[in-house]
């Protein structure tokens, strides 16, 4: 699980009032109202008082960092900057922020020497640990994921993140955006005559010389854009309550039987993270599967990152359609 632990401004009100009636005062009121205190209700049931929207945010998880950046908020700390560049490629970092640790374990005394607004994390973060970073700045703990609706989950975050930073018209229009990109696909892949088809995603990798593979079952954020694009879930092992994701191993494969087209996400700056092409390339139960024979196996492109926000999702929609369809 160790991959687990991944605001250039809407145009406001205020400048439409000021083209129209031409004076600066509705401007200087909605400033006024932008830089008004917030209470906001985080995951935790903690209250989070800003003394109005954030700009200088710290993300202590990649899901986090690539919302304040799909919203226009360039955060000044993220976890595991290498990382974060390596997996999430849908939504690069404009800046240059500072690297605060890892994401199990960021660093109390790097976030605090950068005098944040507010800090974002998740519920994959011990309590220990947001209980001293309250003791720095605002904290809004997120609920990391949530198998019995993920695709609800990453929306609630992302509204979240949006009020505390004053971006909600941003957010809006990014909803809007997936639920576009998931009729696109769904139609291109039912035109395709793939509607309905069986289909198994997975990430896995090599650990002491041994292949562990991840199934992303129905409660998996990618499991739940895969049903709205039409595909049914071919795994019928159970995923975990928060993220969806299973276990299993090789042999395991062998139950997924006929029919079934097989996805996987890995990346060339983790050699750990394909076996698929690399430990099981001559291995008897993997060259025996079905769609292995047939060839249906397709490597999604690097850096798309599997429990990121709307963006990602987008950019995985893409990568599967065009796989899948050509």
């Amino acid at each position: 699980m160790r991959r687990l632990l991944l605001t250039a401004a809407v145009a406001t009100a205020a400048a439409l009032t000021l083209t129209a009636c031409g004076t600066t005062e509705p401007a200087k009121d909605d400033a006024k109202k932008s830089a008004e205190p917030l209470t906001l209700t985080d995951d935790t049931g903690a209250e989070v008082e800003l003394d109005g929207p954030a700009k200088k945010v710290v993300g202590t998880e990649w899901n986090v960092v690539e919302t304040l950046i799909s919203l226009g908020v360039d955060p000044v700390g993220v976890a595991d900057v290498k990382g974060y560049k390596t997996w999430d490629s849908a939504v690069p970092l404009k800046n240059d922020p500072k690297d605060i640790g890892t994401r199990g374990e960021p660093s109390v005394e790097t976030i605090a020497g950068l005098k944040p607004d507010l800090i974002v994390a998740t519920s994959d973060l011990p309590p220990a640990a947001v209980k001293q970073l309250r003791g720095i700045a605002p904290v809004l703990n997120l609920k990391a994921a949530d198998a019995a609706d993920p695709i609800g989950r990453m929306t609630k975050n992302l509204d979240a993140i949006a009020k505390a930073t004053g971006t909600t018209a941003r957010a809006d229009t990014l909803k809007k955006g997936f639920e576009a990109k998931l009729a696109e696909g769904r139609k291109a892949l039912a035109d395709a005559g793939l509607g309905g088809a069986k289909y198994a995603f997975a990430d896995g990798y090599l650990v002491s010389n041994q292949v562990q593979i991840r199934p992303f079952t129905s409660g998996s954020l990618i499991g739940a854009v895969n049903e709205k694009l039409g595909l049914k879930n071919a795994w019928s092992v159970k995923g975990d309550p928060a993220y969806g994701l299973g276990t299993t191993d090789v042999e395991g494969l062998t139950k997924l039987g006929e029919g079934v087209h097989f996805a996987h996400i890995s990346n060339n700056d983790d050699d750990s993270s394909n076996p698929f092409q690399g430990a099981l390339a001559k291995d008897k139960v993997w060259t025996s599967l079905p769609f292995v024979k047939k060839g249906d196996v397709h490597r999604l492109p690097d850096g798309i990152w599997m429990f990121g926000g709307p963006e990602s999702m987008n950019q995985y929609v893409d990568a599967l359609v065009k796989a899948l369809t050509k």
